[in-house]
């Protein structure tokens, strides 16, 4: 248990806001020799307060009343400065003084750090970021329910037994909200929104420790789906009978060569479309995601495209996009169509960027992480997967330079 070496509470008038013959009544609670005020809202004759007994002199109603409620005061302090102290904490002045005014949010619950996080968040999050922190509240919801048998809990009552408690519940199929099963991932995605809002509360100072301070996410690693070389030629030159198809093919291709997700294609505008400091072609964005700032010299058939769709007067839009949803499902049809046996969605387009387009033809991965407008190069390294025939080219060359060696060794 966490103790505090002195505590002293004083009672005293503050002359600096004196006002005619009346000066407000003050407490000051020093721990540790640090202080702390606290404003009591009450006022007195200067000339009847007895500042060595630390109370209103006399025996007139008025010096009685004040008296009777700093004896109530000094008991109520004292109260919290013990109460702190059994709970373990580490003991300060200030500690104190939020404690008796009840900003210290001792009774804060889980419910007011997800209400505090989304009122903060809106129109900083996406919408869909919003909606998954949702899904997590009524997650969180029904293990307490279940658990607990309560809809809410104290910050304070939350520890490394509750996480561990709430994955095992997300782990159980009969829990799921929904009729497909989570999946470990989407298990850690729901544990790792809730460890940011234990990471919010402790920064609020509502919570003293993150219960996952000892806990570590269990995220499986996964190939992240792209077009090889000769799956990105074919989907390219394949003949189509249907203009929504041939219109999904170019948005895609389009992608694959400037490395833009599906929301940063749509809000391009004739605005972002510039000329760089080579006096060529260059798009400049933020990203919608990560509000970073991405410069992007246009390869000749991201540019042919754009020249394809080349915007009316009326229209702003370098792109006439379909909804997300709608060239997705284009897109599953192209990949029959093009025998490609991989699940294709717009975003498979990016990692084809990174990975067919430019890792793999030896654009380093810092330049790589600038046109992704990556904010951490460690996000970028996701992508940075050596291709098969990259590596028997790589091999290749080594297992020559090692001849050329033994040649000139002998």
């Amino acid at each position: 248990m966490k103790t505090s070496k002195t505590f002293k509470l004083l009672f005293w008038q503050v002359m600096t806001k004196k006002k005619g013959t009346d000066a407000p009544i003050y407490a000051r609670v020093t721990v540790n020799g640090k202080r702390a005020e606290i404003s009591l809202d009450q006022w007195f004759p200067v000339a009847f307060w007895d500042a060595k007994m630390s109370r209103a002199a006399g025996r007139s109603i008025e010096a009685r009343e004040l008296n009777y409620h700093l004896d109530k005061v000094q008991i109520a302090i004292a109260d919290v400065h013990e109460t702190l102290l059994k709970e373990g904490r580490f003991v300060t002045a200030q500690a104190v003084k939020a404690r008796y005014l009840g900003t210290d949010n001792h009774n804060a619950t889980l419910g007011d750090i997800i209400l505090y996080h989304n009122d903060q968040m809106k129109g900083v999050l996406e919408y869909g970021t919003l909606k998954n922190y949702g899904t997590t509240k009524k997650y969180l919801t029904a293990f307490l329910n279940k658990k607990h048998k309560t809809l809410d809990i104290y910050l304070r009552q939350l520890n490394y037994r509750f996480v561990v408690d709430f994955e095992q519940f997300l782990r159980r199929p009969e829990n799921h909200l929904s009729r497909l099963p989570l999946t470990n991932n989407g298990i850690m995605k729901h544990l790792e929104r809730l460890n940011k809002l234990m990471n919010l509360a402790v920064k609020l100072e509502w919570l003293e420790k993150n219960p996952f301070a000892n806990y570590q996410l269990k995220f499986k690693k996964f190939d992240r789906p792209f077009l090889t070389l000769a799956e990105l030629h074919t989907f390219e030159t394949i003949s189509l009978e249907r203009l929504t198809h041939q219109k999904a093919r170019d948005l895609f291709v389009f992608a694959c060569y400037t490395g833009l997700s599906y929301i940063d294609v749509k809000n391009l505008t004739k605005e972002n479309l510039v000329f760089g400091m080579d006096g060529k072609r260059w798009l400049s964005l933020y990203r919608e995601k990560s509000d970073q700032p991405v410069k992007l010299p246009l390869l000749s058939k991201a540019a042919a495209i754009l020249e394809k769709y080349s915007p009316d007067q009326m229209s702003r839009r370098l792109l006439p996009m379909y909804s997300n949803q709608k060239i997705n499902t284009y897109l599953k049809e192209l990949a029959v169509l093009c025998e490609i046996d991989k699940h294709l969605n717009y975003h498979v387009a990016r990692h084809t960027f990174a990975t067919t387009v430019t890792l793999s033809n030896v654009v380093p991965i810092e330049t790589v992480s600038k046109l992704l407008g990556h904010s951490k190069l460690s996000t970028t390294q996701i992508y940075a997967r050596v291709l098969e025939d990259k590596l028997s080219t790589d091999m290749a060359d080594l297992e020559g330079k090692l001849k050329g060696l033994e040649r000139n060794v002998s």
